[in-house]
């Protein structure tokens, strides 16, 4: 799967969020959220098409995802672990903990998670 750039995301936030739609609709959900025009959104749109992001369908230009969000996550996840930590998920983990203070119930969270991987 090809990265997806921010303005991509903007438009799969939606066809994640509501299911399948036509790109006229897309286009109303994007200049109200984020004041584009139609020309842009239907720009991006054919980006992710040729992605294979999204996928498009006659009558209407009816659009529809065809990756996940997890799997966007996934992707950039691994990315990010891969250029900054040199793949260590181990170094990467540590790095957020030590910036960032969990609660009790995230560190609660986190012990469930490994747990399950066990």
């Amino acid at each position: 799967m090809e990265k997806l750039f921010d303005s991509e995301l903007k438009v799969m936030e939606p066809l994640w969020e509501y299911g399948p739609q036509t790109a006229g609709e897309l286009a109303k959900r994007l200049a109200q959220s984020w004041g584009w025009n139609r020309n842009t959104t239907y720009t991006v749109i054919k980006k992710l098409i040729s992605k294979k992001a999204v996928a498009r369908s006659d009558p209407g230009f009816l659009c529809s995802a065809l990756i996940s969000r997890e799997e966007v996550r996934r992707q950039e996840t691994d990315s990010l672990i891969s250029r900054l930590f040199s793949g260590s998920k181990t170094q990467f983990l540590s790095a957020f903990l030590s910036e960032n203070g969990l609660t009790p119930a995230e560190v609660q969270q986190l012990r469930a998670l490994i747990e399950d991987q066990e």
